[in-house]
């Protein structure tokens, strides 16, 4: 389903993002991208919705190679996507209904009666179909994130891409989500991609995980295998551990040094 090869990309010449990444995703699994925050994982999703094209290598996505398709063969290939945004980016001024429905009426000629029916199935999927009518300021954190779930599942898509679904989620809405992803992503036949930083929980619902540090792959395994990675960086990150290749402190000068040179 997505196939990257020795990619490299930075938004200007001073700042590469990704240096030399290469991934294989198969279909029908659900993929973990982990990392500590600015890691280079976002990115790595914006190359694979080619919202951006590769300094160097290439991005397979659908058996496509992404720099090569023009306006038209890109929006073709988007619509066999979808895609949950961080926080859910619903439309604030649609309710649960329109926002849903969205995506039907821009890419299809369905007819009004048959959109209703897919909407409410996509809502009953998620546990919404009563909120059809609320306005995105009436939910709750978890809700609002779910009817962005059913609104990226809206056109069956093959591929789904998560950028990190979990954050500001308390506890139940955070198991309710991972539950979904897993589950949608069986029923549909679909791929998913999760970016993320919130591990535990992640490992429990991905089959394969690709930890990113500084803009490339370190490690990549099983979640039992990212579980007992020795991987100095991993093993910090996986156990929220304060010693590490992960610094507590920015570097800075030695502070007796600058204490004396502040007295001066």
């Amino acid at each position: 389903m997505v196939e990257i090869q020795n990619v490299a990309f930075g938004y200007d010449a001073a700042r590469p993002v990704l240096r030399d990444v290469s991934l294989t995703i198969a279909r029908g699994s659900v993929i973990g991208i982990m990392g500590q925050s600015g890691c280079g994982k976002t990115t790595l999703l914006r190359l694979i919705a080619a919202q951006f094209l590769p300094t160097q290598g290439a991005v397979r996505v659908l058996g496509e190679a992404t720099s090569g398709l023009d306006r038209e063969a890109l929006y073709r290939m988007r619509r066999r996507m979808g895609m949950l945004f961080q926080f859910g980016a619903l439309f604030t001024d649609m309710s649960v209904y329109e926002n849903v429905a969205f995506p039907l009426r821009e890419h299809t000629v369905l007819a009004e009666d048959l959109i209703h029916d897919l909407v409410m199935l996509k809502l009953e999927a998620v546990g919404l179909r009563g909120a059809a009518q609320l306005m995105p300021a009436e939910l709750s954190g978890g809700m609002a994130r779910r009817v962005a779930l059913a609104r990226s599942i809206a056109l069956d898509p093959q591929l789904i891409l998560y950028d990190e679904p979990f954050t500001g989620l308390d506890p139940i809405s955070f198991g309710v989500i991972v539950r979904l992803i897993r589950e949608l992503n069986d029923s549909l036949g679909a791929t998913s991609i999760i970016v993320t930083h919130d591990v535990q929980e992640a490992l429990g619902v991905v089959d394969y995980v690709y930890f990113m540090a500084a803009g490339r792959v370190i490690a990549e395994g099983k979640p039992d295998e990212i579980r007992a990675s020795r991987e100095p960086f991993v093993h910090q990150f996986v156990n929220g551990k304060l010693d590490g290749p992960v610094p507590f402190h920015y570097p800075a000068p030695a502070y007796p040094a600058e204490l004396e040179l502040a007295e001066a």
